[in-house]
């Protein structure tokens, strides 16, 4: 597992997922999520716009990361 720093929150799930690069884009991030392929806190999330807060854990794929709250970057 992995951490993630964000510098507010909450953040959109499908962000994450596209500057994280676990997908090309934004359209591709909805979809991806649509299709429950994203587990957030132990649960299939299928909520695009699923608000994100530090200490979230996100699973995509082979990928599994915790959401950092780091704000001076």
């Amino acid at each position: 597992m992995r951490d993630v720093e964000i510098t507010k929150e909450p953040v959109e799930l499908y962000k994450i997922l596209k500057f994280e690069g676990l997908a090309s884009s934004g359209g591709e991030a909805k979809l991806v999520i649509e299709q429950g392929q994203v587990i957030v806190n132990g649960s299939v999330e299928t909520r695009k716009r699923k608000k994100i807060v530090s200490g979230d854990i996100i699973e995509f794929a082979t990928e599994k990361f915790r959401i950092q709250l780091n704000e001076n970057l």
